[in-house]
């Protein structure tokens, strides 16, 4: 493992580079999607529920956020691999208090969040799998669970995932 370290070393920076872009490309593929198409569709579906259009809509642009989700879903275990590379190649251990809060955070908030998100968007809970069988009942219990996922999972992402970057940056001491 000493020989892979010492290979790896001069590489430090790539793989800090590689790590802020995935990091990057995790945290905000979705934001804009959710923000300004989900959340907007979802709304005016509750606010006028007979009118099909607007469940259509709903429906259609849940289906698309998933498709969208991929790139965040590739993103995230790079994220981890290269995160746990920079700690590895730069010797930090748990007598830093930043990592520990940091890490803590990551195992505790995001990694639970991340296979939620995997299930609901790809897998089992994959709605349109559903449509296309033609399961309406489950398919409107999943949408259902990912708006509930979307309510509880938004607050914690826009305030951990900034709480993340400032450990990351200024490792502050404590």
């Amino acid at each position: 493992m000493e020989e892979l370290r010492t290979l790896l070393q001069p590489w430090y920076l790539q793989i800090k580079f590689i790590h802020l872009l995935f990091v990057m490309i995790w945290s905000f593929s979705t934001a804009v999607a959710y923000s300004w198409y989900v959340k907007s569709a979802w709304i005016a579906w509750q606010n006028n529920k007979d009118d099909p259009h607007r469940l259509e809509r709903r429906n259609w642009t849940m289906e698309q956020f998933d498709k969208g989700a991929a790139l965040e879903h590739i993103a995230f275990p790079v994220v981890l691999l290269t995160g746990g590379m920079m700690v590895w190649l730069a010797g930090w251990g748990m007598d830093s208090p930043w990592l520990v809060i940091k890490l803590a955070l990551v195992a505790l908030v995001f990694v639970p969040i991340e296979i939620f998100d995997y299930w609901i968007s790809h897998m089992g809970g994959s709605k349109k799998q559903w449509r296309l069988i033609g399961d309406m009942k489950r398919y409107e219990r999943l949408m259902q669970w990912h708006w509930r996922f979307f309510r509880i999972s938004t607050p914690l992402v826009v305030t951990v995932i900034p709480a993340i970057i400032y450990l990351a940056v200024t490792k502050p001491g404590f």
